[in-house]
């Protein structure tokens, strides 16, 4: 047999009565009667007494005789089966696994950390206990697995001038990388009958020997970039200036004054610091 089959043993309420009977009843009849006879049934209810098995919600009984796989009971209850069967316990509950921080190289090469947040379960018992090893320690490892190949498909992040434009890296395109890794990890622990109900990243930065000239890097780009935006504002703004001076014929300006202008105003509106103004009381050549 390779795949799951659900059994529901006898009555374990119904078979208790029966099993303390047989047990409690032949001491009885040991003790009245004086008479070997009744150790038969006496010893028919101690065994019986080890075939009990109890289920608890959202756990399940994986039942074995002899090595061959019988079935499983999902139904929660007391049941009582064949008290040579070997029973083991797989829990159906939701479980959440952290992965540990992992240091991988990124599309790009660049050395990240990062981690991961898994929700699983069993759905398939038969798979979880026999077709893999230990089916927990088999999704850490795969999960870390699935993290590391992630890692080398996308960029960190995208950078003007690196020459590369990803659509989709790891720090700004969150649902895509998690739509991803979930697939990912879903097809490794599918050999494990187990289902994957969410995976995220949990943890991603630079790694430590390069973060600090990351961040650098970073913030030199937003530099660069804030100075882009403020030097088209302040051409907008100094072309504007000179078509209404000239439309409203307020000063008639030469070539040479508007290049003075243009080069005035583009120092205030560009500069760092605020402009120290400066009171001209003579004509416009002094």
């Amino acid at each position: 047999m390779k795949s799951e089959k659900i059994i529901k043993p006898a009555n374990g309420y119904l078979m208790l009565v029966i099993v303390f009977s047989l047990f409690f009843g032949g001491i009885a009849l040991i003790i009245y009667q004086k008479s070997s006879f009744y150790l038969l049934p006496t010893f028919l209810g101690f065994i019986g007494f080890f075939g009990f098995i109890l289920v608890n919600p959202n756990t399940s009984k994986v039942i074995l005789l002899f090595g061959k796989y019988v079935g499983t009971i999902k139904e929660n209850g007391l049941y009582w089966a064949n008290p040579f069967f070997k029973k083991k316990t797989i829990s159906l509950r939701a479980c959440n696994f952290d992965s540990e921080r992992l240091k991988v190289n990124d599309k790009l090469g660049n050395p990240i950390m990062i981690s991961t947040i898994l929700v699983w379960k069993v759905t398939n018992t038969y798979k979880a206990a026999f077709d893999v090893d230990n089916y927990e320690n088999f999704v850490r490892v795969q999960t870390d697995a699935a993290v590391r190949k992630l890692a080398s498909m996308y960029p960190y992040d995208n950078f003007a001038d690196d020459g590369h434009d990803e659509e989709i890296t790891l720090r700004s395109s969150v649902n895509e990388v998690s739509n991803a890794l979930e697939k990912e990890i879903e097809e490794r622990l599918s050999i494990a009958g187990i289902a994957v109900l969410e995976a995220r990243i949990g943890y991603l930065a630079y790694a430590q020997e390069i973060a600090s000239s990351m961040l650098k890097r970073q913030q030199a780009t937003a530099i660069v970039a804030a100075r882009h935006k403020i030097v088209e504002g302040a051409v907008s703004m100094v072309e504007m200036a000179l078509e209404e001076l000239s439309k409203k014929e307020i000063v008639d300006l030469d070539e040479e004054r508007k290049a003075a202008m243009v080069s005035n105003l583009m120092v205030i509106l560009c500069g760092d610091k605020e402009a120290s103004p400066v009171l001209n009381t003579g004509t416009l050549n002094h």
